[in-house]
């Protein structure tokens, strides 16, 4: 049978579909915050940051498509896990965390600076209802967005020909103009490090990347990127899970110039964009600075682009495989549940979304990373449902008590224990319990993993 593969123009488009789809408001703010507070520490810092916000993700879709889904792969664990983890991993990225921080994010980038230099006095009250003029604004601005994003979601078979042909290009030149400036106007060299960065910059990069939420993100996106293939009209199912490996491929090729240029911009600012300044007023400082109100144009539109092409990515994934999950409710349907529960949340705020989703990220990441490993450790585990089980739990176990320890909340005697694992503090001391767990499960003989459908 002639083997199917898509041809170089559409593989670049559905690998920059995915590319436009991973890359939102985080994958913006957090590489050059991260290169500033690494300064002179930022090779290491972002080497480490590419392996958990690239590397893992590019991993993520080739093992989601080799193991035949997400539902697959998590089943080997159990099919109580694969039911708990998969919504859980949908929840996160979609309408709890990720969807919501798209439309906060691009609102305080786009919008809020417009009404600041104009003098408008956010805390005032809109009207007689006790709205304030900021709450009204983002309420509005939401309304638009979620409206936008809900539409463009309708047909995702055809993401590739409006993310990929369209809005992915104009978003790679805008960042290239913001980089160009930099390397033409230099903003100076990087400073020392801050002290979390001095000690130990590649793990403290690589546990920031968890931020972006990428790798959770990589395990849910191959619905989408699997549709838009079979679109071109690759119809085996061989062939699909090939052309999807190589279009995560070209997206992280992609995310990893695009967040080396970032690191560029941002490292040599430091205090510059003044005391506690995140990646948003980074690049708000540095888009100024080169280029004026010509450059906060720029960057708004930036951050909207990014914002937008995420929001429709997740709210597609998120309905593809809730209207599998719930047949009786159509794609549509799920969508515009969705894009609603989105928007009342967003109305919460950039800060206190981010405040909620760091602690739930270093929960449920590591998990996702070992899961990742085991689809490609498939091979030496075979069908020991047992390797999967001990590891899963012993991440989980840890993971869960990290993340609860980094939000001041002890487990009493169980938080001292774990604190004792090498790599705790910096957040890796899962890794030596996820490889004795797998380990340990093969050296329990006789059941074999649940049988996949």
């Amino acid at each position: 049978m002639k083997v199917q593969k898509l041809s170089l123009q559409n593989l670049l488009l559905v690998g920059f579909t995915l590319f436009s789809m991973f890359f939102g408001a985080g994958n913006l703010i957090f590489p050059p915050y991260l290169a500033a507070r690494a300064g002179s520490e930022v090779i290491p810092a972002m080497a480490g940051f590419l392996i958990s916000a690239v590397g893992f993700p590019v991993l993520g879709v080739a093992a989601v498509a080799l193991s035949g889904g997400l539902e697959k792969l998590s089943g080997r664990v159990g099919k109580s896990f694969a039911l708990i983890f998969t919504l859980t991993a949908y929840l996160a990225i979609g309408p709890f965390l990720a969807i919501p921080r798209t439309a906060s994010t691009s609102f305080e980038m786009t919008v809020l600076p417009i009404l600041t230099g104009a003098g408008v006095h956010l805390g005032a009250p809109l009207g007689g209802t006790g709205m304030t003029v900021q709450f009204g604004a983002q309420l509005g601005y939401s309304l638009v967005f979620f409206g936008t994003a809900l539409l463009l979601s309708f047909h995702p078979e055809t993401l590739s020909e409006r993310l990929g042909k369209v809005m992915c290009p104009a978003l790679l030149v805008l960042i290239a103009v913001l980089f160009t400036g930099s390397l033409i106007w230099s903003m100076g060299a990087p400073g020392a490090p801050e002290a979390e960065f001095a000690a130990g910059a590649s793990v403290r990069g690589f546990t920031e990347g968890y931020q972006t939420m990428d790798t959770l993100a990589a395990l849910n996106f191959g619905i989408i990127i699997a549709l838009n293939i079979k679109n071109k009209g690759i119809s085996r199912e061989d062939s699909v899970v090939r052309e999807t490996v190589k279009a995560g491929a070209v997206a992280g090729v992609l995310l990893s110039l695009v967040y080396a240029a970032l690191a560029f911009i941002g490292g040599p600012v430091g205090q510059q964009a003044g005391e506690g300044a995140n990646g948003a007023r980074i690049l708000t400082f540095v888009a100024g600075t080169l280029f004026g109100a010509s450059g906060m144009v720029i960057l708004g539109v930036i951050f909207f682009i990014a914002c937008l092409n995420t929001c429709v990515g997740l709210i597609s994934c998120c309905s593809q495989y809730f209207s599998t999950l719930a047949p009786k409710i159509s794609y549509r349907v799920w969508a515009v549940i969705f894009a609603l529960v989105s928007l009342l949340i967003s109305s919460a705020g950039l800060d206190r979304i981010l405040k909620y989703s760091v602690p739930v990220l270093n929960a449920i990441y590591p998990i996702a990373i070992v899961l990742i490993a085991l689809a490609f450790a498939s091979r030496a585990a075979g069908k020991r449902t047992w390797v999967y089980r001990l590891s899963i739990l012993f991440t989980a176990v840890v993971s869960v008590v990290w993340a609860l320890d980094q939000a001041r909340i002890s487990m009493f005697g169980l938080t001292g224990l774990i604190r004792q694992l090498p790599g705790y503090e910096p957040g890796l001391g899962w890794i030596l319990p996820a490889v004795a767990g797998g380990l340990l499960g093969l050296l329990i003989p006789g059941e074999a993993a649940e049988k996949e459908e």
